[in-house]
Order: C-alpha cells, then sequence, then structure tokens
C-alpha cells in the first residue's frame, strides 16, 4: 500500500490543462463577454456624482424594502463614502451584480429541468452537492488557469461557489407546488410553459427568492475571497490590511463589506417576505 499512490491529482492537472488548451477561443470571448458587462456596471454605477448616487440607492431600498431600511442606507452609504471606499464599494457591487446576473440565468433553467426530470435531478444533485462542499479557495486555482488574473476569474469562481443554492430551491419551490393547481391548469389544456410561468413560478415564488437571497450571500462572500486572485474591490482593501497588519483598513473594508451585505440581504428577504403574503 505504501508504494501505491492513485494518481488523482495527476489526472485533474491533465483534464483542467486539456481544457484550458482545447477552448482557450471560448474561454478568451467569454472572458472578454463577462468583462466587458463589469465594465458596463461599474460605469453606469459611477456615472452620477457619490451623493446622488448614494440618493438614488437610497431611494431603491426604500421602494424595495421599506423606509428603515432606507435610513440605513442613507448613513451606511454616507460612511463608506466618509472613509474614501466608495470606489471599492461600487466594484464589489458590480462585481456582485455580475455574477448573480450569470447564476440566475443558469441556475433558474437548470432548476427547472431538475423540477420537470427525476432522472436530471438525480444527475444534478450529486454536482451541486460537490460544488457546494468544495472549498471555496479551491475554486480560485482553475479560475486562474483558465482566465488569467484579474476581475473575470473572480467572477467566475464565485458564480461556480454561489449557484448550487438557486437551483436546489428552484427545484424544490417547484415540486412543492400542490397537484391540485397542476391538475386544474391540465383541465384547462395549459401547456408546460403556460402552467410553468402562469402555476408553478409564482407559486414557487417566495421558495425561489430564498434561493435567490442565499446566493447572494454566498456571491458577496466569495467576490472578497476572489480578491485573491486581482478582483479589485473591498476584498482587496482587506487583504492590503491582512497583509500590513494594519486593523483599522481591515475593520473599515469589513465594516463596508457588511453595509452591503445588510442591504442586498434585507432587500432580497423582504421581496421574498412580499411574494409569500401575496399568495396567502
Amino acid at each position: 500500500m505504501n508504494g501505491f499512490r492513485i494518481p488523482l491529482r495527476t489526472w485533474v492537472e491533465n483534464i483542467v490543462t486539456w481544457t484550458r488548451d482545447t477552448m482557450r477561443p471560448a474561454f478568451d470571448a467569454f472572458g472578454d463577454v463577462v468583462d466587458t458587462v463589469i465594465a458596463g456596471v461599474l460605469t453606469l454605477l459611477s456615472l452620477p456624482p457619490n451623493l446622488v448616487m448614494i440618493g438614488i440607492l437610497a431611494l431603491l431600498v426604500t421602494l424595495l424594502a421599506g423606509w428603515r431600511l432606507g435610513l440605513f442606507a442613507v448613513a451606511g452609504l454616507l460612511l463608506v463614502d466618509n472613509i474614501g471606499l466608495w470606489r471599492a464599494f461600487m466594484q464589489t457591487l458590480s462585481l456582485v451584480l455580475t455574477a448573480q446576473l450569470l447564476i440566475v440565468l443558469v441556475g433558474l433553467p437548470l432548476g427547472i429541468i431538475a423540477a420537470r426530470s427525476n432522472t436530471a435531478e438525480r444527475i444534478i444533485r450529486p454536482v451541486l452537492d460537490f460544488m457546494q462542499t468544495m472549498p471555496a479557495f479551491v475554486y480560485l486555482i482553475p479560475a486562474i488557469m483558465f482566465f488569467g488574473i484579474g476581475t473575470v476569474p473572480g467572477v467566475v469562481a464565485t458564480f461556480v461557489f454561489a449557484l448550487p443554492p438557486l437551483v436546489r430551491l428552484v427545484n424544490l419551490g417547484i415540486r412543492q407546488v400542490p397537484r391540485e393547481l397542476i391538475e386544474a391548469a391540465d383541465a384547462f389544456a395549459s401547456t408546460n410553459m403556460q402552467k410553468l410561468v402562469k402555476v408553478q413560478m409564482p407559486v414557487a415564488a417566495p421558495t425561489i427568492m430564498a434561493g435567490l437571497n442565499q446566493s447572494i450571500m454566498l456571491n458577496l462572500s466569495m467576490v472578497v475571497i476572489a480578491s485573491m486572485i486581482g478582483a479589485q474591490g473591498l476584498g482587496t482593501e482587506v487583504l492590503r490590511g491582512i497583509q500590513r497588519i494594519q486593523v483599522g483598513q481591515g475593520f473599515e473594508a469589513g465594516l463596508a463589506v457588511v453595509i452591503l451585505a445588510v442591504l442586498l440581504d434585507r432587500i432580497t428577504a423582504t421581496l421574498g417576505n412580499r411574494t409569500r403574503k401575496e399568495r396567502k
């Protein structure tokens, strides 16, 4: 036994190297698209003056989640601007929004497919288990090999890490739709698409929103970790604080992350509660 070792490490490295070399044009094209989206979102967020953007974001938060969170948004965003982390805050927000867009575009269809087919669910479930239990830092290695250093590999690693909760809860929400509603839709000769759009998705909306909330929280946590491979934003400030052993700098950046996390969490949680009450 001491002389035999399964060459798992070599197999994985060979697979990743072959995939990188074979699909290089596809990875480059995808990276360009993601980079363009990130730059576009950051440019849009950076166009207005800081105080104007704070007002816009606070108004949006108030409309979506109420005046109390709106006041918190004003206070929190003014603090972020005051301590000089506004640019890093906007960079992190642009990364989170871009990664979440990818998560929704892939997670919703995968969850629907898993809910429609037991065979698909049996295939998808172990893959999601693997993705969710693998340490977050491990995703940084293939992301670097496929996309190099920068914001794009950070978004890709974040996408892989934060995708499973949305897929799981979309699947769960659709499967929990009462059979009576499905039978009523069948009685009116509804197509599969009509049942999905008019019956299953509206009924499953609270569960789907819970999955969106969980994926956003994982998204934000991974975006901070991704600063280790060149993703700009608040994570970079946290990393600098660690490298220089500057507690104050790390605390300020960490506080800005907390403010962003609270805003995103409460917005999605409030929307989820609102859809739940509407269903009742």
